[in-house]
């Protein structure tokens, strides 16, 4: 086979099953491979065995190979050109390394000989990358072209997932050479840390010493994060909070791990969590933390997370997580799935119970007490409306994704999300143009599932492009923007924390006909609702259209993201707005130059 023809045929033996990507020079040959190989090979409905989605970007392309492996739990695909081709992904790498989400992307290279030179398109794809990436690999001797594609796919799925780059020159695309079928590449190092973690299993004493903890306790609280959904550990960590009644708390990240709808389902915690949430965190005496990393998002004062906490227990796939930011009494690092299974049986075998229902009461008068709630009297329609009516509709049974903003937060904190793998966002890159490209990578994961994108004016703009994508390959996505005219987010911070100078976040973007875009990009629902009168009815008639559909909501300017932690604060400090209710009055310390988001 060409080396171009091994590429595609050890794709389909992993069982790819969609690429996304955009052509060029340096990586034609590896193209012309796929339309072969699919006139060759078909599915049972006529179609290719390996459709090759074109978005309009290199960087929609990357988004929707990671909203496709977000929402199936797969190895995403992206296939790029060189120079310009290989940059464009570089944003799409950074956002799946920092949010543990596996993809390959496979990237031509100018011939081996060029390299170095300067080179039409070349850019030095091995420095870039291997700063952003989990891994890195440049082909420079093509008999181990086969080895190296089927590496890299263990490599982003093993351990803790993330994206892994194959830099391919053209000339060993262009090479022949024997198809193996099988063989992967030593890769001593990298094996050895990975059956470290997986040969750690948890001991009967590790066990008996976190039941002894569980015993002394009288408000235990799971605080779950994304590693529970990357690692396919929400069905034994659900058993496992079933099992003793533990109520979960849940990271941006984890929304869906625990049924949100479920009784001793908190929510979401942090920055933005749910009130209730958040005091549940103050409250707790025993906090279990499960494939989470204390970001500064959740503990931006890590000496006052979880005050109350007696002991701290801590379950990972990475030792790099564990103390880095808070001290833990407890901790593990192997396989969540197994690990969290294996406790269960533990507790099984020692017939462990104990009776928490008086701390179920607390937090059903939490969950009461200091609900979501907002301006419901006003004439202007509120964000937090429009997404409680579309929650009617999808039941916590739709895949949400979201640009970056207060958009972001809003479908996070007023969707309910049953099932892991319907929330799909970019959380610790915050990338703005997210949404658009990720919903589109997570209706070809998912074609039997209702996908919407909630966005915001100014983050579709970032890959608006893609709007053209969804109708080319007639996807019925939904795709809502929620227009304040500007940056939302930015603007709440500049008047909590620079006495409302709107510097830069006000971009005047009131000539941008959202309606007429879309319209020119083949949608042919396409409506703009500004009247509050007529938000039910709109929705509706959004919701059970059939095909692409775009919905423009002018919204409340002045609508905030309620409620918020102040970076660097505690959640004592939480501040609620003026609809939720609070334990005290909101510290409105002003965060040092230094902070950030």
């Amino acid at each position: 086979m060409s080396g171009a023809d091994i590429v595609v045929q050890v794709l389909a033996d992993e069982g790819v099953d969609t690429i996304f990507g955009y052509s060029g020079g340096a990586i034609l040959p590896t193209y012309d491979a796929v339309f072969r190989y699919n006139r060759s090979n078909k599915r049972d409905n006529g179609e290719a065995a390996i459709p090759l989605i074109v978005p309009a970007n290199e960087q929609g392309a990357g988004f929707m190979a990671a909203g496709y492996a977000r929402a199936s739990g797969k190895v995403g695909v992206v296939m790029v050109t060189s120079g310009p081709g290989a940059t464009n992904t570089v944003t799409p790498v950074r956002d799946c390394m920092a949010d543990s989400v596996p993809i390959v992307v496979i990237c031509g290279q100018v011939p081996k000989a060029a390299i170095g030179t300067d080179a039409f398109q070349e850019a030095p794809v091995s420095a870039i990358m291997g700063a952003v990436a989990k891994h890195i690999l440049l082909v420079t001797d093509p008999s181990k072209l086969e080895e190296t594609i089927r590496s890299a796919f263990e490599i982003a799925r093993s351990g803790r997932p993330g994206p892994v780059v194959v830099d391919i020159p053209k000339d060993v695309q262009n090479w022949e050479g024997e198809f193996k079928g099988a063989g992967v590449l030593p890769l001593p190092g990298y094996n050895r840390r990975l059956s470290a973690v997986t040969n750690n299993r948890l001991t009967d004493a590790q066990s008996k010493r976190f039941y002894e903890m569980l015993a002394r306790s009288e408000r235990p609280l799971i605080y779950a994060g994304g590693g529970v959904i990357n690692g396919n550990a929400t069905k034994p960590m659900r058993r496992f909070a079933a099992e003793y009644g533990i109520p979960v708390t849940t990271t941006l990240m984890a929304l869906g791990a625990s049924d949100t709808t479920h009784p001793l389902a908190m929510h979401m915690l942090g920055m933005h969590g749910l009130a209730s949430a958040n005091y549940a965190v103050e409250d707790c005496d025993f906090l279990i933390a499960v494939g989470a990393r204390f970001d500064d998002r959740v503990a931006g004062d890590p000496e006052n997370f979880a005050p109350s906490a007696q002991n701290i227990a801590h379950f990972d796939v990475d030792i790099a997580e564990v103390g880095k930011v808070k001290r833990v009494d407890w901790h593990h690092v192997g396989i969540l799935s197994r690990d969290l299974e294996d406790l269960l049986a533990y507790g099984r075998r020692i017939n462990f119970g104990k009776d928490f229902s008086a701390w179920h009461a607390e937090i059903a008068e939490l969950k009461d007490r200091y609900r979501l709630n907002f301006d419901r009297e006003s004439e202007l329609i509120q964000p937090y409306a429009v997404i409680e009516e579309i929650n009617r509709h999808t039941r916590g049974e739709a895949i949400i994704t979201t640009g970056v903003g207060q958009h972001q937060m809003w479908a996070a904190q007023y969707f309910d999300y049953r099932e892991p793998r319907l929330w799909l966002t970019s959380g610790s890159m915050g990338t703005m143009g997210f949404g658009l490209p990720a919903a589109i990578g997570a209706q070809f994961a998912q074609p039997g599932r209702t996908v919407i994108d909630i966005d915001g004016d100014a983050s579709i703009r970032m890959n608006i492009g893609e709007l053209e994508t969804a109708t080319t390959y007639n996807l019925p996505i939904k795709v809502v923007v929620l227009n304040n005219f500007g940056d939302g987010m930015v603007r709440q911070w500049q008047k909590l924390y620079y006495e409302s100078r709107m510097s830069g976040s006000d971009k005047s973007l009131h000539s941008k006909d959202f309606i007429k875009a879309a319209e020119a990009d083949g949608f042919r629902f396409a409506r703009r609702l500004a009247d509050k009168s007529e938000l039910e009815s709109t929705i509706a008639d959004f919701m059970a259209f059939d095909g692409p559909a775009f919905l423009e909501v002018i919204i409340d300017p002045d609508a905030g993201v309620y409620p918020m932690v102040g970076p660097g604060l505690s959640y004592a400090r939480m501040i609620t707005g003026d609809f939720i209710k609070s334990r005290e009055t909101p510290d409105k310390t002003a965060p040092g130059p230094s902070e950030m988001f």
